[in-house]
C-alpha cells in the first residue's frame, strides 16, 4: 500500500455500502470496505485516515447485532457513522437508541441546526431533501456529542463531537434521493478529515505498474487468458504498461463467440497495443465436445472443461512462467468478506476453473482494487479505445448461453447473424450504451411462415435487451418500436433459417438476462 489517504469503511450489511465507498472515490479519496467487527489491531495494520461506518438492517441493542470494536472511537480519527453507524456509536459511547413509534423510510426533510463539520457547506437553518430508512431513532446523544440537524420524527437526525471529530447521521447521503449528499461526504472527507483528493486513474496506473514490476523478477513471465471484455483487456493492457514481452495473453476462439470478435480483438491488442498474443484456434475441439449436447449446465462444464485443457496446454508451452493474471474487480473482493461472512460462491468467470492449484502459479490482481467504472476510467488513462472500454458485458461461456438446444456451426452461424443485426440497430439508434446487455438469442422452436409464394418451417429468434446497473437485478429496456421492427425486418430478410422473431419483456428476477 502507497502512502495514499485511505477511507475504512466499515460494514454493517447495508445494501448501501458500496454507493458509500463509490461516491468516496467519486472525490478522489481511496477507500477500502471491510466488515464492521474488525478487531482494532487489524484497523490499525489498515492505517487510515478516517472511518466510515455504514448502515445496516439490525437494531443495535439486538443480542445478534454486529457491533464495532469500541477502540476505534479512541484513534483520535475522524469518524462518520450512516444510519446504523450513527446509532452504534451512540449506543457505544453511551447515547440511548430506541423503537421508534413511527418508522421513517423514504424522503425527508432535514434542517440543519448548526453548520459544523460535515455541514460546513450549508447554512444553519437551511432545510435539505435526504432519505431515510430506518426504524429505530436516537433518544439521547452520548456524552459530549449534540445534535446538528432534524427531521420531523428524529430531531437527533444529525449529531456530532466537534472536539473528537466524531459525526453521525440518520440519513443516507450516498443515494441519489440526497442530492446534495456527496457535498456533506466532502465536508467530512476535505473539512473534517483534511484528505488529499489523489485516488485519480493516473495515479492507480503509476501505482499499478510499480506493484505488478516489483511482483515479478526480471526473468519471469505472467500469462493473461484474454476474453476481449472489459476486464481482461483493461488487465493486459496494465500489465503489458509493467512487464512488456513478458506477458504472454492467450486468446481463445472457442467457436461460440460473436462475428468477427477474434479478428477485432487479434488487431486491436497486436496493432494498436502491441502484446505478445496467442491466439488458438480451438473452435472443433470445443463443438465436438459439445456435440448433442442440449442441458444447459452439461454445456457450461463442458466449455469450462475444454477451456482449461486448452489454456493450460499452451500456458506449459510459456518458458518461466510463474504468474496468471485475472481481471478479478472489488465487488468481487467485496463478496469474499462480506459482514455476514465470506461468500459460498465466488464468481466462476474470476476463477477461471481452478486453473491457478492446477498450473501453480502465483496470481495477480491488478484491478481487484477498482469498480467497474473505476476499470473504465483506467482504460481511458491508458489509451484505450472507448468502444472497448464500453463494450456489454458477454457470459463466459459465449454463444451456447444464447443457442438453445444443439449447438452447430450452421446454428451458431445463424445467431451470429442476427446478434449482428441487434447490436448494429442499437448502435446506430444511439442506446448501446444506455442498456446493460442487448442480444439475439436462437430458440429450437420452428413455426410456419410465408415468404414469397413459399411456406416456410424455421427458427425463431428472440432479442433480449435489459437495463441494469450491475447485472444482480435488471428490467427489460422500453425500445421504441420502430427500432424493434426495423431489427425484426432485417433478421428475418437476412437471416436464414429464421421466420419469426419475438421480443423478451421478462425482468429478472424472476427470469435471469441470459437464457440459458
Amino acid at each position: 500500500m502507497s502512502g495514499r489517504d485511505l477511507v475504512l469503511i466499515l460494514d454493517y450489511g447495508s445494501q448501501y455500502t458500496q454507493l458509500i465507498a463509490r461516491r468516496v472515490r467519486e472525490c478522489h479519496v481511496y477507500c477500502e470496505i471491510h466488515p464492521g467487527t474488525l478487531d482494532l489491531d487489524a484497523v490499525r495494520a489498515i492505517a487510515p485516515k478516517a472511518i466510515i461506518l455504514s448502515g445496516g438492517p439490525d437494531s443495535v441493542y439486538s443480542d445478534t447485532a454486529p457491533k464495532s470494536d469500541p477502540g476505534i472511537f479512541e484513534l483520535g480519527l475522524p469518524l462518520l457513522g450512516i444510519c446504523y453507524g450513527e446509532q452504534l456509536m451512540a449506543h457505544q459511547l453511551g447515547g440511548r437508541v430506541e423503537r421508534s413509534p413511527q418508522r421513517e423510510y423514504g424522503p425527508a426533510k432535514l434542517k440543519v441546526t448548526e453548520a459544523v463539520g460535515i455541514f460546513s457547506a450549508f447554512k444553519a437553518g437551511e432545510e435539505l431533501s435526504v432519505w431515510m430508512s430506518h426504524g429505530d431513532k436516537l433518544t439521547a446523544p452520548p456524552p459530549g456529542f449534540r445534535g446538528i440537524g432534524q427531521s420531523g420524527s428524529a430531531p437527533l437526525a444529525a449529531i456530532a463531537d466537534p472536539d473528537r471529530n466524531l459525526f453521525g447521521i440518520q440519513f443516507h447521503p450516498e443515494v441519489a434521493h440526497t442530492p446534495r449528499g456527496l457535498e456533506l461526504l466532502r465536508g467530512f472527507l476535505f473539512d473534517v478529515a483534511g484528505l488529499e483528493p489523489t485516488w485519480t486513474p493516473g495515479s492507480f496506473v503509476d501505482e499499478a505498474i510499480g506493484r505488478i514490476q516489483d511482483q515479478v523478477a526480471p526473468d519471469e513471465r505472467a500469462i493473461l487468458g484474454l476474453s476481449g471484455g472489459v476486464d481482461s483487456s483493461v488487465a493486459a493492457v496494465l500489465c503489458h504498461k509493467a512487464l512488456a514481452e513478458r506477458l504472454v495473453c492467450i486468446f481463445v476462439d472457442n467457436g461460440l463467440l460473436r462475428a468477427g470478435e477474434r479478428d477485432v480483438v487479434e488487431h486491436m491488442m497486436r496493432q494498436n497495443f502491441h502484446l505478445n498474443l496467442i491466439v488458438v484456434d480451438a473452435r472443433k475441439q470445443f463443438l465436438d465436445a459439445l456435440a448433442g449436447v442440449t442441458d444447459p449446465e452439461k454445456k457450461r462444464k463442458i466449455i469450462g472443461h475444454v477451456f482449461i485443457d486448452v489454456f493450460d496446454e499452451h500456458a506449459a508451452r510459456v518458458e518461466n512462467a510463474k504468474y496468471l493474471v485475472q481481471g478479478t474487480l472489488y465487488p468481487d473482493v467485496i463478496e469474499s468478506v462480506s459482514v455476514k461472512g465470506p461468500s459460498a460462491v465466488i464468481k466462476s468467470h474470476h476463477n477461471v476453473g481452478g486453473l491457478p492449484e492446477r498450473m501453480k502459479l502465483k496470481l495477480i490482481e491488478p484491478l481487484r482494487e477498482l469498480f467497474k467504472d473505476e476499470v473504465r476510467q483506467v482504460g481511458e488513462a491508458l489509451g484505450m479505445p472507448h468502444d472497448v472500454l464500453w463494450r456489454q458485458p458477454f457470459p463466459g461461456p459465449g454463444l451456447a448461453v444464447r443457442c438453445l438446444g444443439d449447438l452447430n456451426e450452421t446454428r451458431l452461424d445463424t445467431l451470429r447473424a442476427a446478434d449482428a443485426i441487434v447490436d448494429e440497430e442499437v448502435r446506430a439508434a444511439g442506446l448501446y450504451e444506455s442498456l446493460w446487455q442487448s442480444f439475439a438469442v436462437l430458440l429450437p422452436v420452428r413455426s410456419v411462415g410465408v415468404m414469397g409464394d413459399d411456406r416456410t418451417y424455421e427458427e425463431t429468434c428472440i432479442i433480449r435487451a435489459v437495463q441494469s446497473s450491475d447485472g444482480m437485478t435488471a428490467d427489460w429496456a422500453r425500445l421504441p418500436h420502430d427500432l424493434l421492427a426495423t431489427m425484426s425486418a432485417r433478421i428475418i430478410n437476412e437471416v436464414s433459417g429464421v421466420n419469426r422473431v419475438a421480443y423478451d419483456i421478462s425482468s429478472k428476477p424472476p427470469a435471469t438476462i441470459e437464457w440459458e
